[in-house]
């Protein structure tokens, strides 16, 4: 049987759990929809060195709160394939896809909030549905990833 939804345990810090609470807050979901969302913005942002690179710099941070997600099981299975970008571009195994959705999320939740809270009305004004993952080919990640 195939999940439609995948639950994941992050390591974000304070800030950022408060961060991700007030977006999910001010657009009328919950924490689980705006990670998603913010998922889709910044993974795609991931192909190049450069996106490893502060993608690293963000795992170097100690996160101490835990945050239990719900992720649609698309957008769950693009994250081995984060970790194993990372791998290949510096050697570092960065673990679970836990660890992926992690370093991602806080990559995401480091922009300025205003930039973020944006991203999600612009997302939000095209229609796209909360938690809908349109996937694509994608050569730089050499595999799928969310539209």
């Amino acid at each position: 049987m195939d999940c439609e939804e995948v639950m994941l345990t992050v390591r974000i810090t304070a800030a950022e759990r408060g961060l991700l609470r007030e977006l999910a807050r001010g657009h009328g979901s919950d924490v689980s929809e705006v990670a998603a969302d913010g998922l889709l913005d910044v993974i795609p942002a991931l192909h190049g060195d450069a996106g490893v690179l502060r993608l690293l710099r963000v795992l170097s941070r100690p996160a101490p709160c835990a945050v239990t997600l719900w992720l649609p099981a698309p957008l769950a299975d693009l994250l081995p394939l984060v970790g194993d970008r990372v791998t290949r571009a510096s050697g570092l195994h960065i673990g679970p896809a836990s660890a992926a959705l992690a370093a991602a999320l806080r990559l995401w939740l480091a922009e300025d909030p205003d930039q973020l809270a944006a991203s999600l009305s612009r997302l939000h004004a095209h229609g796209q549905p909360v938690g809908v993952v349109p996937v694509v080919r994608s050569p730089a990640l050499g595999a799928r990833v969310a539209a």
